[in-house]
């Protein structure tokens, strides 16, 4: 048994985490604002991870071998648990996101469209770091959502009071009604009823991941793991915007109206006029095994669609 911490953990990816920590028989103890409870038999600490004090109030004399941090959105952030959790955790893991990659919030590496992206291709222990940045306004940070994980992920990886990691995701898809971006809802609700969808003229393929193989991941990563550093986390093959309007569309049983934007335009979810698909290449070197995308993808649709149909819009 390990004693395991993880900041956030009420819902989806990160609930699942903390049932299946759980059930392996690991003492979880979750930290969020008390806006939801964790999964029953968890210890539960309500604080604020933005107040210091109240947090190192809050953990009192608590000790971890691994904390999952599901919510380090800032360096700001990063910075303050560095702090609070130096000498306290042996291990430090923190849930990031295929959104580094992504060329057109950062100046990064070329990369030929089809090439899968390596870890290498954002390197957080070289990483600039701006804490003096407007992290605390909302508006700012929706806007700077990748750079927020970088400059994250670099705080962290120079800490040096813990062991750490980064686990970067694919986007997540599954779990119906707990899939609570509606990123898929978006394609069953419109495919349904016959509204259209808007695409890039030339829309590029990316991955992803099923919200329980993620979660799969973060506990191997967790407690079955010693790597460090970051590591991508997505399911085998590519998928673009109209292969995943055409899973939609077999179970509907209507076909997909498109309508393509104008170039530099914003289009539906998981339509890309730019490169960034991960390579897990890494994950695999230590033998985690990925499912294909296209082998959870029908299950996906269909847990979907029961949830719009349990609460039709």
């Amino acid at each position: 048994m390990q004693r395991i911490c993880v900041i956030g953990g009420s819902r989806y990816f990160g609930k699942l985490l903390v049932e299946r920590l759980q059930s392996a028989g690991h003492q979880v103890t979750v930290i969020n604002r008390g806006s939801s409870r964790p999964p029953e038999g968890s210890e539960h600490i309500v604080a604020d991870r933005d107040d210091e004090t109240a947090l190192l109030a809050a953990l009192g004399s608590r000790t971890f071998d691994v904390v999952v941090d599901q919510v380090c959105y800032t360096p700001v952030q990063a910075a303050i648990a560095a702090r609070v959790f130096a000498g306290r955790a042996h291990r430090y893991v923190m849930t990031s996101t295929i959104e580094v990659y992504d060329p057109a919030t950062a100046a990064l590496p070329a990369v030929s469209p089809g090439t899968p992206v390596p870890e290498k291709s954002v390197d957080p222990a070289t990483w600039r770091v701006a804490l003096d940045l407007p992290w605390h306004d909302e508006a700012y940070l929706g806007a700077h959502y990748a750079e927020g994980k970088r400059q994250a992920e670099a705080v962290l990886t120079r800490a040096g009071g813990f062991a750490f990691a980064s686990v970067r995701s694919a986007h997540v898809l599954g779990g119906g009604a707990a899939e609570f971006t509606g990123r898929l809802a978006y394609y069953t609700e419109r495919i349904r009823r016959g509204e259209e969808i808007t695409v890039h003229e030339k829309a590029l393929p990316s991955v992803f991941i099923h919200y329980a193989e993620l979660a799969d991941l973060l506990l191997w990563g967790a407690v079955d793991s010693s790597f460090t550093g970051p590591l991508n986390a997505c399911s085998d093959g590519l998928l673009d915007v109209r292969d995943l309007a055409a899973a939609v569309a077999d179970q509907v049983g209507r076909e997909p109206v498109y309508r393509v934007v104008t170039e530099g335009a914003t289009a539906s979810p998981f339509s890309f006029d730019r490169h960034y698909a991960m390579s897990n290449t890494r994950a695999k070197s230590m033998h985690f095994a990925f499912s294909r995308t296209t082998d959870w993808l029908p299950g996906a649709v269909a847990e979907a669609l029961t949830a719009s149909a349990a609460h039709p819009a």
